[in-house]
């Protein structure tokens, strides 16, 4: 018999292929999936990234291995966009890492940084795969509350002197919600006095909403010292399927990084790559078309939902929505059940951790008329007597 290593053993259930493997068993017996339970981005790439790769892949230099840690032309890319967007300045060779998708680098910090027995702390409710890294570390991971009462914010005091390693997200997934720079500041002044590495997942810091703008750790006093920072194009520039992002912060974590990406891979392709370098100097109006695009989605599927009696509280940021469920039945229990006879597919909160019971996460990955019609039929069924 061939038994898995203990590191497969610990690793947490996947949500998202469970949520996958649903669907698709749906679809084969004729239903009529609304999926709304992945983050998948539903528009094209845009045209000039995609004529950035085709130019590069004609070229021969990408068609050997390139160099393990990335292309200098897309750190310095990186480093420029983060002076545009957040006025901080970063050293290309030595304070950016380049990711096969940012998914892979949040995991790969607690490779880096984690012993047997370290603890970190990560969001709860909040994004499954730093548990992940966490569990493959061998490490400790300890559920650091988002308290609905203060904004879906963590505690702060909560970073000890026994935490190696702190995840944050914001704006968040899955809440929705964003943080203020004197949230940052907390952290990071605790993180000073405990030794912590902070990691922040920055995900989705163009898609907000309202005139609001999304914090960099890196942009708050101390935030380079104390962390790294992981941004993807999946979101922005819609290439989830591209599998390219990037960390960034502290030269030291960097190279820890680094060096771990020299053994276990050989980079991404240098085309998508070179495409990377086109994204990242996407006019801004592009980019607010993006951001536009999810808030009319999200003021779509509220004022649907409130039509047919179902209160949902707005997100400031993200491409999701956190909406509360009766507790009648737990999370998963109505994710199935909405499944079963409304069609539509919705992420059970507990998927996000313990802290997510009574809720379910919205994604806002299809056109407007099929998530008002998602929203009145989740609604109808909520309303209904169990």
């Amino acid at each position: 018999m061939i038994r898995p290593a203990d590191r497969i053993r610990r690793l947490p259930h996947q949500l998202f292929a469970g949520l996958v493997a649903k669907i698709e068993e749906k679809r084969r017996q004729g239903v009529d999936v609304i999926n709304l339970g992945q983050g998948n981005p539903d528009q094209p790439t845009p045209p000039h990234i995609i004529e950035a790769l085709k130019a590069a892949a004609d070229d021969p230099a990408y068609h050997r291995y390139i160099s393990f840690r990335g292309l200098p032309a897309l750190k310095a890319a990186v480093a420029e966009w983060y002076r545009e967007r957040y006025g901080v300045t970063l050293d290309p060779a030595t304070e950016i890492a380049i990711l096969i998708g940012s998914k892979i680098g949040l995991e790969e910090v607690s490779l880096a940084l984690l012993n047997a027995g370290d603890t970190a702390l990560a969001p709860d409710p909040g994004y499954p795969d730093y548990w992940s890294g966490i569990a493959l570390a061998g490490a400790e991971m300890r559920p650091w509350r988002l308290d609905p009462a203060a904004g879906f914010l963590p505690n702060p005091a909560e970073i000890t002197e026994d935490i190696r390693l702190a995840f944050l997200n914001y704006p968040n997934n899955p809440t929705g919600r964003m943080a203020p720079p004197a949230f940052y500041d907390q952290v990071i002044e605790r993180a000073v006095k405990t030794g912590t590495v902070l990691a922040h997942d920055l995900a989705y810091g163009d898609i907000v909403y309202d005139q609001k703008t999304a914090v960099s750790l890196l942009a708050r006093p101390g935030g380079k010292d104390t962390g790294v920072e992981f941004t993807t194009l999946s979101k922005s520039y819609n290439m989830a399927g591209w599998r390219l992002g990037f960390a960034a912060g502290n030269a030291t974590v960097i190279r820890y990084l680094e060096l771990l990406q020299d053994h276990l891979h050989c980079s991404q392709f240098g085309a998508i790559q070179a495409a990377g370098i086109a994204a990242l100097k996407t006019p801004l109006p592009l980019i607010e078309e993006v951001r536009n695009l999810y808030q009319a989605r999200r003021d779509r599927f509220i004022s649907s939902a409130r039509e047919n009696g179902w209160e949902i509280p707005p997100s400031a940021g993200s491409i999701f929505l956190w909406c509360p469920v009766p507790t009648t039945k737990t999370s998963w229990e109505w994710a199935e059940l909405l499944l079963e006879e409304t069609g539509v597919m919705v992420a059970p909160g507990t998927g996000f951790g313990e802290s997510g019971e009574g809720y379910v996460r919205i994604a806002l990955t299809e056109p407007e008329d099929r998530l008002a019609l998602a929203a009145q039929r989740i609604a109808n069924r909520l309303l209904q007597p169990i």
